[in-house]
Parts: C-alpha cells; structure tokens; sequence
C-alpha cells in the first residue's frame, strides 16, 4: 500500500490553496514529495515533504 499524504497543496492554476490528498513519492534527490491533483480544475498538485 502506498503511503498518502492529506492536507494543503498550492494550485499554481488557480492561484489558491486547496484541501487534498496525494500520494508519497521519492524523488532523484531523494526529497519526499506529495503529488495529488486539483479538486477544482483537475491540475496536478506537488508539495515537497522533505528528506526521506
């Protein structure tokens, strides 16, 4: 099971904070990120977590 992350990501589309949930994903750097898409218009979200 993949780990989730809910709360807060930034939608650089429509300018607002939105309430949503992501998924966990490792990038090359090796920082944990949360990736989810938008409720309102469905752009895909990324929050950087910190280091794994």
């Amino acid at each position: 099971m993949a780990e989730t992350w809910a709360g807060e990501f930034y939608c650089v589309k429509c300018k607002e904070k939105r309430e949503t949930e992501g998924e966990v994903v490792v990038s090359e750097s090796g920082r944990r990120m949360a990736k989810g898409t938008c409720p309102v218009c469905g752009t895909k979200l990324n929050r950087i977590l910190g280091k794994a």
